[in-house]
């Protein structure tokens, strides 16, 4: 994607988590807002307005390059599940399963908007969308995460019972 904006180029390592069964979940409690989940099908415009709000600071760009049919496509399949988190009437966060032929099922993207870091719903949403995965047939849950990413996003994988399956590095360029 280009900007027009100047960039650096920086080194990134990428960690692969897996869980391979529910009873690894280590939950945390749930959190005193208002906050709430639900399955919803969004519309691109709605998908890329949440994911842009979760993921920029965080350099997040797959979803804002990809064609306009595609997205639409992609969400409107069976196998894609998006939650959003809401606390009161705001949007504050959100996770994207997708479900593979061979019983995985991967957390493309979870997150929150970054004011309502920092106030327990990191934890529960995990923990909720854990286990939505498995409860949709997962015999294996697997994401990844980055150096890119919230300082908090491995913690919290950590803390609820997933498990580094491998790490890479790579170099990319971020604004």
């Amino acid at each position: 994607m280009t900007t027009g904006r100047p960039t650096t180029r920086v080194e990134v390592t990428r960690t692969h988590l897996e869980m391979r069964d529910l009873s690894s979940l280590k939950r945390s409690r749930p959190p005193s807002a208002d906050a709430r989940l639900a399955r919803e099908q969004l519309t691109p415009e709605e998908y890329r307005e949440i994911y842009r709000a979760v993921g920029e600071r965080w350099h997040w760009r797959d979803r804002l390059v990809m064609p306009e049919q595609a997205l639409a496509d992609y969400l409107a399949s069976p196998n894609v599940h998006v939650w959003v988190l809401r606390v009161g009437d705001e949007i504050a966060g959100y996770f994207e399963l997708q479900q593979y032929s061979d019983k995985s099922i991967e957390i493309m993207y979870f997150g929150l908007v970054p004011r309502f870091m920092g106030q327990g719903l990191g934890g529960w949403t995990l923990t909720r969308a854990v286990e939505e995965a498995f409860a949709l047939g997962a015999e294996l849950l697997t994401l990844h995460t980055c150096t890119l990413d919230a300082p908090t996003a491995l913690p919290n994988y950590l803390a609820r019972g997933f498990v580094i399956s491998r790490t890479e590095q790579f170099f990319q360029e971020i604004p």
